[in-house]
């Protein structure tokens, strides 16, 4: 039961954050859509951050509440498709094209620098837990 309003709180949460970043950057059906592009590679670096980190040290409800609650609620595959769906459809065939490309690449690259920072054994990590 601890998981199930884990997620619920988290979805919550995560969903509010990113309505706010679709709020504070707007843009048209035949705009590039920075808001979405910028929550996924946000998630992808927090959610590898946080795996890197210890995922195994957190209990159950935690990952529930972190991992699908939180940031499966912030960052969306869903909103990727219909963006890039709406781009092509409304004549922006490039934008169409490079706009998954870059959710690909940078989101990647994000959870790949993510993992990296998250790792306690790394050298550029912030050791914020003592073991």
């Amino acid at each position: 039961m601890a998981r199930l309003f884990a997620v619920f709180g988290g979805g919550v949460l995560g969903t509010s954050l990113r309505w706010f970043i679709d709020i504070a950057i707007p843009h048209s059906r035949s705009d590039f859509p920075l808001s979405t592009l910028l929550a996924n590679v946000l998630g992808c670096f927090a959610l590898a951050a946080i795996v890197g980190f210890g995922w195994s040290r957190y209990p159950e409800w935690l990952k529930a509440g972190l991992g699908a609650g939180l940031l499966g609620s912030f960052t969306t595959f869903s909103a990727i498709m219909v963006s890039t769906v709406e781009l092509g459809t409304n004549g922006n065939l490039v934008l169409a094209v490079l706009y998954p490309l870059l959710s690909l690449v940078l989101g990647l690259g994000f959870a790949f620098l993510g993992f990296l920072l998250g790792r306690p054994k790394s050298p550029v990590s912030i050791d914020l837990v003592d073991e």
